[in-house]
């Protein structure tokens, strides 16, 4: 009997330890704690970074008509819930964290993100996004979102991850500097210039690259490196790109229509137009004919038909490392 009581009292153990590995995400939860169904309406919400903007929040909340909203991120804490809580009228405002892909493969996560009417990715390190939750049914629950008609958004880590091609797949070392515009101008096939795609499946961001923290990190360089390589690649012949600043967002509409707001530098719309002359490993890139919408606050832009108003057109070379401007002041912003 007591031999039997011990054994018992083991499988109880590691029953619970295997139940407390597995369970490794944490969920937290503002309101209304029953799900309900509204008929959201699609949308893009594209934030640069920096301090977060209350306008594309209440943008953001008013596609969910009153559903839940739903932020996903691999760490931190729930800091965003008392935050949209007070922009918005939602049933639910909550954060799901999904620290690995232990988290990610808990089917309770799936039926977590399944139910919310609107998903925003937070900042960090999109490395971790790649890593721990593609093909997995977080990746697969959000894509279904999307598809049928629910809005999604991210700022910073959140909005690297929103295009077809996504920098920052393997992720930075705690010692790592930002990834610089010159490291990638002389040498695009620097170490740390690492690609992804097919993560997220957004309508309207086929075909694209974004970055963030644009103008405030000077990465225009490491941008036109990001184009290049994805031509040289063989990934597309004329890729583009959003690339937005800190306090900027741009909100895009289902058919395309896109207004940029904040108090930031605004956003950029580039596309490459040629394959590049030079983007071998160790050399200096080459690379001409890139064009450039650039719109601040107010301005607009169709993606769809990728042009704009409110803004300004110009182009810019890379020719052995270094860039060229058609601006009049040769500035590269």
């Amino acid at each position: 009997m007591f031999i039997a009581s011990i054994r018992f009292a083991l499988v109880v153990l590691v029953c619970a330890f295997t139940v407390a590995q597995a369970q490794t995400y944490k969920y937290f939860r503002l309101g209304n704690p029953s799900d309900v169904q509204t008929k959201a309406k699609f949308g893009i919400a594209m934030m640069g970074g920096g301090s977060d903007l209350d306008e594309a929040f209440r943008w953001l909340c008013d596609k969910g008509n009153g559903g839940d909203f739903l932020v996903l991120r691999a760490s931190g804490d729930d800091d965003y819930n008392s935050y949209v809580n007070g922009l918005c009228k939602a049933n639910s405002v909550a954060t799901l964290i999904l620290p690995n892909r232990a988290a990610a493969e808990d089917p309770a996560v799936a039926e977590i993100i399944r139910k919310a009417e609107v998903v925003f990715i937070s900042g960090g390190d999109q490395a971790n996004y790649i890593r721990g939750w593609k093909d997995t049914p977080v990746e697969k629950t959000i894509n279904d979102g999307i598809a049928a008609g629910k809005p999604i958004g991210g700022t910073s880590a959140g909005l690297a991850v929103e295009g077809e091609f996504v920098y920052g797949a393997l992720g930075d070392k705690p010692d790592d500097k930002d990834l610089a515009s010159p490291d990638v101008l002389m040498n695009p096939y620097f170490e740390r210039v690492t690609l992804e795609r097919n993560f997220l499946r957004i309508p309207l961001l086929e075909n694209l690259i974004t970055d963030s923290h644009f103008a405030k990190r000077d990465r225009m360089g490491r941008s036109l490196g990001f184009l290049a390589r994805i031509v040289k690649d063989g990934w597309s012949r004329s890729p583009r790109e959003v690339a937005i600043d800190e306090k900027s967002a741009v909100l895009v509409e289902s058919d395309g229509k896109a207004n940029v707001v904040g108090t930031g530098k605004g956003a950029y719309f580039l596309k490459s137009t040629s394959a590049p002359d030079v983007c071998e490993k160790g050399m200096p890139l080459t690379f001409l004919g890139i064009t450039v919408y650039r719109v601040t606050t107010g301005g607009h832009f169709d993606l769809s038909e990728w042009k704009g108003d409110g803004g300004t057109w110009y182009s810019l070379s890379v020719r052995a490392g270094k860039i060229e401007s058609t601006q009049r002041k040769q500035a590269v912003y």
